[in-house]
């Protein structure tokens, strides 16, 4: 278990952070910038929890994800460097994405089929999560960036959920939105 004791270590002070295999990189570098929008999309679930509290089927859900962010992040921040580690590393892992799929498609199950593209709004608890639909898309195209770069790996299994996460937060803003009956729609050329 994670034990923190003390919050500052004025380690940072230099502009550089720690990844958990103990590398320091700057705070620009672009795995801290991925796993620090997993992080954000995390903060993000948090304040659409604030309004699904009485949904426990998808707040249930919303809880899960949030602890599997957390194995995103640390999954991240733990490079794959192609040796063998000390330790066994914390990755995300095809069942997270089959679990991630499956609540999807309960969800799905009850919505009005679409007519239109969403504008993100309706209530509360949908607007916030549109936020983290987009917030996740940010870090996807990041993950998917950080892939690309020479000498950098990024579990594939990672990219699978990040990229189910935001299908499933776009479900599940329809279906806090009266099973969609409730979503605002995109109307092209309304306003012209």
């Amino acid at each position: 278990m994670v034990r923190l004791n003390k919050i500052y270590t004025r380690t940072g002070d230099d502009g550089t952070t720690g990844l958990a295999s103990g590398d320091r990189r700057p705070k620009y570098d672009l795995r801290v910038e991925a796993y620090g929008t997993v992080d954000e999309t995390n903060a993000v679930i948090g304040l659409a929890r604030l309004h699904t509290a009485a949904m426990p089927a998808l707040d249930g859900m919303l809880m899960r994800i949030q602890n599997d962010c957390f194995d995103l992040g640390a999954d991240l921040a733990t490079p794959d460097t192609g040796e063998v580690p000390e330790y066994e590393p914390l990755r995300i892992v095809d069942a997270q994405v089959t679990r991630i799929e499956e609540d999807i498609d309960t969800l799905n199950a009850d919505l009005e089929p679409l007519r239109s593209f969403v504008l993100p709004g309706g209530s509360e608890a949908a607007a916030h999560l549109h936020l983290a639909r987009t917030v996740a898309r940010r870090a996807e195209r990041l993950m998917v960036e950080l892939s690309d770069r020479e000498g950098e790996i990024v579990n594939p299994a990672a990219i699978r959920f990040v990229n189910r996460l935001s299908d499933f937060f776009f479900v599940a803003a329809r279906w806090v939105n009266d099973q969609g009956r409730a979503d605002v729609l995109w109307v092209p050329g309304k306003n012209r």
